[in-house]
């Protein structure tokens, strides 16, 4: 206990954090809420061509507000171009005209922005099969990847939409993203496979907040996670590693920015601390270590422009926190066989 709190001394003695140093992956991101029936059919409902433009009309005024910080990602909800007051049969002629109208557009600011969009629509798939899915474009306006619900609703179910199987690990050119749709995080069974994939960053669109569920995602991912949620009556967020908030919408703003750095490495304090003093006495201001102390864990960041937070934790013999932990199942295995 005694070197604990040395040690958390000497890193307030070394400024932990870093301020307007140069990261040597970050990545802006901006997510929107608030769009799920952003329009209402009205006398619109019987001209879905008209729906057609005005969910474009309305996206196009969202984005913009997103577009200011030139952002690297933006985020959209879950079925973002689905408008309100349509019964079964009116949404079904909407979608045969929308078509890919509204990812189309999407696609062209994309490319005229050099930023990826992801976003939440109901689609064909295939003939006869929909999908609600989550479609990642890339700077060019070109689709990245897509993520398709794995577990819908029943009455989403009921209603046609056929429940997707894979957890694909989409490439970006800062890294990999995983989706999740709104429901999906009530199982298990899909985190503990992003789990082992580990992206760099988690996208939920949602017509649900998710609550508690949002941090287990993020800190059992070791992922960022970015909410992209369809009602204003809570904020979309961007959380850290830990589950911690680091940005969120207001009630002035229905959106959320932050830049998060992807250079990170979470450790546990265990066996590591004197390493980590070391580490960031030769480092300094290129290195952010951030501490999660109700856990016993931190993140060590990089800012260097060279030297990659592995590279440093290799450096240094620093442990990861997934083998530590891996390591002490298997001492627990050992002692057990032992006795």
């Amino acid at each position: 206990m005694k070197n604990y709190y040395l040690f958390i001394f000497l890193l307030a003695a070394l400024h932990i954090h870093c301020i307007d140093v140069q990261a040597s992956n970050r990545v802006k991101i901006v997510t929107i809420g608030g769009g799920f029936q952003a329009i209402s059919a009205g006398d619109d409902r019987n001209n879905p061509q008209r729906l057609v433009d005005r969910m474009i009309e309305y996206w196009k005024r969202e984005i913009n507000k997103a577009l200011v910080y030139q952002p690297d990602l933006i985020l959209l909800t879950e079925v973002c171009d689905d408008p309100g007051g349509l019964n079964r049969q009116e949404r079904s002629e909407y979608y045969r005209v929308r078509k890919n109208q509204v990812q189309d557009f999407f696609a062209s600011v994309a490319k005229e922005n050099r930023c990826y969009i992801a976003f939440g629509t109901q689609r064909e798939e295939n003939s006869g099969v929909w999908r609600n899915s989550c479609v990642v474009l890339d700077r060019e306006g070109k689709m990245a990847g897509v993520y398709n619900k794995n577990y819908p609703v029943i009455g989403e179910m009921n209603g046609g939409i056929i429940p997707g199987t894979e957890a694909p690990l989409i490439q970006c050119d800062f890294g990999t993203v995983g989706c999740a749709i709104c429901f999906d995080l009530n199982f298990d069974e899909l985190r503990d496979r992003y789990a082992v994939l580990k992206p760099d960053v988690l996208l939920f669109v949602s017509q649900w907040h998710g609550g508690l569920e949002q941090t287990k995602w993020a800190y059992s991912c070791r992922s960022f996670f970015v909410c992209s949620y369809s009602f204003r009556t809570q904020p979309v967020e961007i959380r850290n590693p830990f589950g911690n908030v680091v940005a969120a919408s207001t009630h002035n703003h229905n959106y959320a920015v932050a830049t998060v750095n992807l250079d990170k490495q979470l450790i546990h304090q265990d066996l590591n601390l004197g390493k980590i003093i070391e580490l960031k006495r030769k480092y300094g201001d290129r290195v952010t270590i951030t501490e999660q102390g109700d856990i016993g864990v931190l993140m060590i960041t990089s800012e260097h422009e060279q030297v990659s937070s592995a590279e440093m934790v290799k450096e240094f013999g620093i442990e990861l926190l997934d083998d530590y932990l891996e390591r002490s199942v298997q001492a627990r295995l050992q002692k057990l066989r032992a006795n």
